[in-house]
């Protein structure tokens, strides 16, 4: 494997990639360890821990839970949920999760590097309860003491499936939404190379303060020019308020991540690429799993800055919309002349002969864009007279790299059960051909 975006900002063999072995005019000898600047990406979820299990039509229904849907569930139907899954042994797996969460542990196994998360954590914790195993599934890397202290439980995400592999989602609060708008670093935000949030942030209940948190971590981001990163996380929560989720968006947003069915949810059109560019008037770069069809991606570049690709031209709803895909991403407001860009990446080597799990395999790939976007930002505090930054991108490679990152990504998590990477990529695979990752 032969792509650059997958090397930093960790620390791993970043000589390759800078100038670190000059000699210093003092003692001619190799600085081989210089102090380099660090970049981290900061996240904001409701901290929760997913329990996975394998149920039928009348379970559902004996709990009062809608097929297919994402609810809600009192402490007394959780408690009577869980134990009922324990005394007939139905639960497959328990994880930490939540979607940020999922986003910033990927992110720092990826990057080898920090990522800070923001949230509530249980004051008083033990052995083998919720909050411990969300701590000690979380990757050290990720920065959890901004978390803010809490007397009470996390919350619990349910994801029961049934025989025809539908997922109905039950979730518990508990003290998730209770995060505090002054628990809000603002020297955190203001300093990192993105904020990613989900819009689960925004459905809290009368007396929740975590909605309050997230639009002053997004004031602070917007004010500072730092990136805002936006995950749809679920097309029935889009579909209530889309005039609300559209001005919001454009509002604050400059990373959308989704998938095809909240795609529709947010602008109507029921055909990803279509989609996607629909967004691009809200947004400037934007991410959509499309499930079997695979991922798209769209954005914009100077027309200085324009690359054609080298692969064939590709159609669908709109014309050759490969075309500049050799492209690296930019702010729309840094365009003098801007171009609208897309690529389209098939699932990785097919797609997995069985697909283990789909929940979490859009967080994945969004990780795999911040760990591109967060090397820009790195490589620019380290190597700032570089000619790679004549161009003002978001990104340290070109669309189509980057949609191959993420697709790659991804299909670690459609393996494995876990929505969360237990390890990096291989340095090389050989089921890939180094022209799979050219720009």
């Amino acid at each position: 494997m032969n792509t650059i975006a997958m090397k930093f900002p960790g620390r791993r063999q970043h000589k390759h990639y800078f100038p670190v072995e000059n000699k210093t005019p003092l003692t001619n000898k190799v600085n081989s360890e210089p102090k380099l600047a660090r970049s981290y990406i900061v996240g904001i979820d409701q901290i929760l821990v997913d329990i996975e299990a394998k149920v039928d039509d009348e379970f559902l229904t004996e709990f009062s839970l809608k097929r297919g849907m994402s609810q809600v569930i009192t402490d007394e139907v959780t408690h009577r949920l869980y134990q009922r899954l324990k005394d007939e042994q139905l639960i497959n797996y328990e994880f930490a999760g939540g979607t940020i969460g999922n986003t910033m542990h990927n992110y720092s196994v990826l990057a080898d590097d920090r990522s800070v998360l923001l949230g509530v954590m249980s004051k008083n914790m033990q052995v083998g309860d919720y909050a411990y195993r969300f701590v000690s599934n979380t990757s050290s890397r990720v920065d959890l003491n901004y978390l803010q202290p809490v007397d009470g439980p996390i919350g619990r995400c349910f994801t029961l499936i049934d025989d025809t592999g539908e997922r109905t989602f039950a979730i518990n609060a508990g003290l998730i939404n209770k995060l505090k708008p002054e628990s809000i670093d603002e020297s955190l935000i203001s300093n990192a190379a993105a904020l990613v949030i989900s819009s689960y942030l925004m459905r809290t209940e009368e007396g929740d303060t975590m909605t309050q948190a997230t639009l002053k971590a997004v004031e602070c981001a917007n004010k500072a020019g730092v990136p805002v990163v936006l995950t749809l996380g679920t097309k029935f929560l889009i579909e209530k308020e889309p005039e609300f989720w559209r001005k919001f968006v454009k509002d604050h947003v400059n990373i959308l991540a989704m998938n095809e069915d909240e795609a529709q949810a947010i602008t109507g059109i029921t055909d990803p690429l279509k989609a996607a560019d629909a967004c691009l008037d809200w947004v400037d770069l934007v991410i959509c799993t499309a499930g079997p069809e695979g991922l798209f991606m769209a954005g914009y570049v100077d027309e200085q800055h324009k690359r054609a690709t080298e692969y064939p031209l590709l159609s669908g709803a709109i014309a050759d919309f490969n075309r500049y895909e050799y492209s690296r991403p930019m702010l729309l407001k840094d365009c003098v002349n801007p171009v609208r860009i897309y690529t389209h990446t098939a699932p990785y080597m097919g797609g997995p002969d069985n697909i283990k799990n789909t929940n979490g395999a859009g967080d994945a790939a969004l990780a795999a864009v911040l760990h591109d976007l967060s090397a820009n930002v790195y490589h620019k505090m380290n190597v700032d007279d570089s000619s790679k930054h004549l161009q003002p991108a978001m990104t340290y490679s070109s669309l189509s790299q980057i949609s191959k990152y993420a697709n790659r990504v991804s299909f670690e998590i459609l393996m494995q059960h876990s929505p969360r990477l237990s390890r990096g990529l291989p340095e090389r695979e050989d089921s890939l051909e180094q022209a799979y990752w050219a720009l």
